[in-house]
C-alpha cells in the first residue's frame, strides 16, 4: 500500500512540475514581447497579461504537490489561454509565426 502512495506523490510531482514550467515559459515569453504588439493583435495589454501569467506563476508554484487543486487548474488555464489564444496572434503582428504554405492534408 505504501508503494501506491509513492507512486501517486511521484506522479503528482512531475504532474506539478511539468504544469509550472509551462507556466514560467507563458511568464517569460509574455516577457519578451513588445508593448504594443498586445493592442496591434488586438488582445489585452501587456501589463495586463504579465499580471495573468505572474500570478499563475505563482499559484503553480505554491501548488506544486497538489496540481488538482482548484486554484492550480485555474492557473494552468489562464497560461493556456496566454499560449493557445494571444501568443499566435502576437506571433502573426510581430511577424515571426511559421509560413509553410501547406495545408492540413500536406502541401497545396
Amino acid at each position: 500500500m505504501g508503494s501506491l502512495v509513492h507512486l501517486q506523490e511521484t506522479v503528482a510531482l512531475v504532474l506539478g512540475v511539468a504544469l509550472f514550467a509551462m507556466m514560467l515559459f507563458a511568464l517569460v515569453d509574455c516577457i519578451r514581447q513588445r508593448s504594443d504588439a498586445f493592442t496591434a493583435a488586438g488582445k489585452w495589454s501587456k501589463p495586463a497579461w504579465l499580471a495573468i501569467t505572474a500570478v499563475a506563476c505563482m499559484i503553480g508554484f505554491l501548488f506544486i504537490l497538489s496540481p488538482i487543486s482548484i486554484f492550480e487548474i485555474a492557473a494552468v488555464v489562464a497560461a493556456g489561454v496566454y499560449l493557445a489564444d494571444v501568443r499566435p496572434a502576437l506571433q502573426q503582428v510581430t511577424g515571426r509565426a511559421k509560413r509553410n504554405n501547406s495545408g492540413p492534408y500536406g502541401r497545396w
